[in-house]
């Protein structure tokens, strides 16, 4: 018998209903737009105001951007469990709905010391959401279709970014040095509204509507992991934590401070800096498809390969400062490989653990991600205090994604393809 999201077994050519995993891909790319797009990249926009505002140095902007990160680092450790007891649906919308509060609150903050600690807690709401929302698209889309797929919901980051870099500059050009407020609250009360569409839309698993995950065919069998051997496997995940550190420690040290970089330092008006951040957001739109369509065609590793090096050319751009086409060529590359690595993250886990151990796998190589960006942000403040500007932190990224294209060539293929079954289980399991 059919139902409401698409065929029995799941195919959307047997059918003239579209699967229901597109539509947990739209409410993931709304869930993205908001925990990562919104919560997190919105900051940099925010921050030159706001830092002018509540007389912010170089150094507690840095810290209130590590403790974003902390918070997502704790809720990274936190989501295998909460995924277990309550389901991904349930922990996502808990997530976003904490987060939303946070940054409403945010708007109304008065000194370091508030914003810290509530950016803290965006941090831990962003991790609970984002992290079981990658999780899903192994459960409902096969390794042939994960790259796509993942790389389609990260698009909402890019879409965030576009919005940010208009909305921001708008706000306070209408409303002067008090536009950082309403633009914090602007966005919470967004995300509010997305907490609600995602507990309405997400589902944990295709069994919840009987169906099949996209792209499965024949008769589905074991649910096991590419590697059996929990010794291969936990060999794996390291070598992908590497990895995901590596890209944590430096792409939100450009994030984080490429927009003061061009106010504080090329002397660019704020308008200018922000149509520059949204032409991040307008390049990062083709990241994730484009890189997760290519990393399924010439696999994870090939795929990482190839994001680190167009990485290690934007961040080496930024830090010589060669002049204006330097800066055009560095935020376009920066925006064309500003999702992929997460895409390709998330597909690689797919590969190599199965959805069973999928929620646990992530966690630990994001636990990796998170220690990456909790470190990235405060020592690229801290250099910046001393040097005085933040060249030698963009040159610094610049060598840790050139070792990462190093660590990338040795990591090797699935030893077997995922299997699946028909009907998984709402709960991860926990090894």
């Amino acid at each position: 018998m059919g139902s409401p999201g698409g065929n029995v077994d799941g195919q959307s050519g047997k059918s003239s209903r579209t699967h229901y995993g597109w539509v947990i891909v739209l409410t993931g790319g709304l869930t993205v737009f908001s925990c990562l797009g919104l919560a997190r990249f919105a900051y940099s926009m925010l921050l030159p105001s706001m830092g002018k505002a509540l007389a912010l140095g170089y150094d507690q902007m840095g810290f209130i951007g590590t403790g974003n990160f902390a918070g997502y680092l704790f809720a990274v450790a936190l989501s295998p469990f909460l995924m277990h007891w309550w389901g991904g649906r349930r922990t996502i919308t808990s997530g976003l709905f904490l987060l939303a509060v946070c940054m409403i609150l945010i708007g109304r903050g008065t000194g370091f010391v508030p914003v810290l600690v509530l950016y803290f807690l965006t941090g831990i709401g962003s991790g609970l959401a984002n992290v079981p929302m990658m999780v899903l698209v192994s459960h409902w889309f096969t390794r042939k279709n994960r790259g796509r797929a993942a790389g389609l919901m990260l698009a909402g980051n890019g879409l965030a970014i576009i919005f940010s870099g208009i909305l921001v500059p708008l706000l306070n050009r209408s409303l002067g040095s008090g536009g950082w407020r309403s633009g914090w609250q602007i966005l919470g009360a967004i995300s509010f509204a997305i907490a609600v569409a995602a507990g309405l839309l997400l589902r944990d698993s295709p069994a919840e509507l009987g169906l099949r995950p996209l792209g499965e065919t024949g008769n589905p069998g074991t649910d096991t992991p590419a590697l059996p051997q929990k010794t291969a496997g936990n060999g794996i995940v390291l070598h992908l934590g590497a990895l995901y550190l590596m890209f944590g420690l430096t792409y939100m040290i450009y994030g984080t401070f490429i927009v003061t970089t061009m106010v504080a330092e090329r002397g660019m008006a704020e308008v200018t800096a922000g149509k520059f951040w949204a032409w991040v957001g307008f390049f990062s739109l083709f990241s994730g498809p484009l890189f997760g369509m290519l990393s399924d065609r010439i696999g994870r590793k090939g795929g990482f390969m190839a994001v680190f090096a167009v990485q290690s050319i934007s961040y080496g751009l930024a830090g010589l400062n060669p002049g204006m086409w330097g800066l055009y060529l560095s935020i376009g590359l920066y925006g064309l490989a500003a999702w992929s690595i997460p895409t390709i993250m998330t597909a690689a886990v797919g590969d190599y653990l199965g959805p069973a151990r999928a929620a646990a796998g992530f966690s630990i190589v994001t636990f990796f991600f998170g220690a990456g960006q909790t470190l990235g942000p405060s020592i690229a403040g801290i250099v910046a205090k001393q040097t005085g500007t933040f060249s030698s932190s963009y040159l610094m990224a610049a060598a840790a994604t050139g070792f990462a294209i190093m660590l990338a060539s040795f990591l090797r293929k699935p030893h077997r393809d995922d299997t699946r079954t028909a009907h998984s289980s709402r709960k991860e399991a926990i090894p």
